[in-house]
């Protein structure tokens, strides 16, 4: 993993906080979000969901609104890339991305929201 860590500043346990109190019905649903990778220099972290998320019907809610809210909540976060195994072709080991990637345009809308 490409992360660095300053003293009080650690931001691979910021985005697991992210993920943790903004998602906690991932796991209580049997899926999980893994972080695979945080590149510090470009702002860019990669997100894996799996468990019950694989092949999960609204994970692409799920996806969009982990997007728009960590860019949001964590300012060193330029970009997220995430997917699921089933949308990775079983996961396999690759970095996660997502077709159709969306830029945070300042604009507030931030699409199709998850059911919880």
């Amino acid at each position: 993993m490409s992360t660095e860590t300053k003293a009080g500043d650690d931001l691979e346990e910021r985005v697991a906080n992210f993920l943790r109190r903004n998602f906690p019905q991932i796991q209580m649903h049997g899926g999980s979000a893994a972080i695979q990778d945080i590149d510090r220099e470009t702002g860019e972290v990669h997100i894996q969901l799996g468990g019950a998320c694989s092949g999960c019907g609204i994970s692409p809610m799920t996806i969009q609104a982990i997007k728009s809210r960590m860019v949001k909540e964590i300012p060193e976060i330029e970009k997220v890339h995430a997917g699921t195994g089933e949308a990775m072709g079983g996961g396999g080991g690759t970095s996660p991305s997502f077709p159709g990637e969306t830029v945070d345009d300042g604009d507030d809308d931030e699409g199709p929201q998850a059911p919880f």
